[in-house]
């Protein structure tokens, strides 16, 4: 592994990390100076084709990058401030979804997003 490819995953390390990949770029800075946006981007795209991030686009904003691709997820929104946190409802999402409700789909995988207002965004 290249220095530059550990920097960007000790960046990426810990719970209800959602950086995107410019915040990851500024980390990674402080960490080794001479890395470079590109070889961040092109980093993180090799992870997401690992399968050891996932691309994560909640809204219009930019995407961000989750190291939690092992567990399966699902994630709470603040819609004013856009923090990301992982949850993990018990339950199985697949099996909510009717049969008259899947108009012929496989479906092999699901996404749910909850959305709310943060605690701190409530305080405002």
């Amino acid at each position: 592994m290249t220095a530059q490819r550990r920097v960007v995953a000790e960046v990426l390390a810990g719970e209800h990390v959602h950086l995107t990949a410019d915040e990851v770029h500024a980390r990674a800075v402080a960490k080794l100076p001479e890395i470079s946006r590109a070889t961040v981007y092109n980093t993180l795209g090799e992870l997401v084709s690992l399968g050891e991030v996932i691309e994560v686009s909640t809204d219009k904003r930019a995407k961000r990058y989750d190291p939690n691709a092992h567990q399966p997820h699902h994630h709470l929104v603040c819609a004013q401030c856009g923090t990301i946190r992982d949850v993990h409802p018990t339950g199985n999402p697949m099996a909510d979804l009717p049969d008259s409700e899947r108009f012929g789909f496989s479906v092999s995988e699901v996404e749910v997003t909850y959305r709310g207002v943060c605690p701190n965004c409530s305080k405002a």
